[in-house]
């Protein structure tokens, strides 16, 4: 069965790490660890904890990365991928570009790209969005765990890898793109808590998890530790259009499994006053 076929059925109402989705045994694995934690923090300086590269690590990483973005390139499920944009999304982005070219891409908590392959699946899915997408321009990344060598490879592939952690709470000030995928709800809440203004969130674009399924979890899960990180997020639902991605086989389903586009569209000052933000 396509991955995209797998029902789902939201389990845990006690984690604190967000909801835990039931899958069919041959599927059912745990994603390491690689997103890190976030805290209600200011932004801070940060430079890698590791402060020299290795030009053979580097070099192996680099051709890791062309593999992989070659891999996503050929795959049905980029195809299925970018026609979702091109024939429902494209004119909710056109919204948010409005006058603009260029919508900045931001990309927060992409995890290992060394250690593990669903962060590398992930940012070459980035890579290939900006590559096919004439208005998407400059690529930012940051995620606190990212090694010296990391950083490198990122700029070797285009990016620009932020000094500053943000803790994700970049203002929207023009066109914006965040490509969260698979961080943790405090990210999402960070984000929308720093944005909880019209003119702020008329520029976002989020691709990441969905929000659909945290409501649902909060609906299921009462008591659940979650409610605390998910404020925003809840409150977003009424004027939020979601477009769930299809993962179309296994291959991609650890590293997109359910995943969505997020366009933001309040009119009324009143719909952002449901909690103190």
């Amino acid at each position: 069965m396509a991955a995209s076929e797998k029902t789902l059925t939201i389990n845990n109402c006690t984690t604190n790490e967000g909801w835990t989705v039931v899958l069919p045994r041959r599927s059912r694995q745990r994603r390491k660890a690689t997103k890190s934690r976030v805290l209600e923090e200011k932004k801070e300086p940060w430079t890698p904890s590791d402060s020299l590269t290795d030009p053979s690590k580097e070099a192996t990483l680099v051709q890791k990365m062309e593999r992989c973005i070659n891999k996503i390139d050929k795959s049905e499920f980029y195809h299925t991928f970018r026609d979702q944009i091109q024939k429902s999304v494209a004119d909710y982005f056109n919204r948010v570009l409005g006058s603009e070219i260029k919508m900045q891409m931001v990309i927060y908590g992409i995890g290992s790209i060394d250690l593990y392959e669903p962060p590398r699946l992930q940012l070459s899915l980035a890579i290939l969005l900006r590559r096919d997408f004439s208005w998407i321009g400059n690529v930012e990344v940051f995620d606190p765990i990212l090694s010296a060598t990391e950083s490198r490879v990122l700029e070797t592939l285009g990016c620009s890898v932020m000094s500053i952690n943000e803790h994700g709470r970049r203002e929207a000030l023009k066109p914006t793109m965040f490509f969260m995928p698979h961080c943790e709800a405090e990210l999402y809440n960070n984000l929308l808590q720093a944005n909880w203004k019209l003119s702020l969130l008329k520029n976002m674009v989020l691709f990441g998890n969905s929000f659909e399924t945290y409501e649902q979890h909060v609906s299921l899960c009462k008591n659940s530790p979650i409610l605390s990180s998910v404020g925003h997020i809840l409150a977003a639902r009424g004027f939020t259009n979601e477009f769930r991605i299809q993962t179309v086989s296994d291959d991609y389903y650890n590293a997109f499994h359910d995943s969505s586009w997020h366009i933001f569209s309040p009119i009324l000052e009143s719909e952002l006053q449901f909690i103190n933000s």
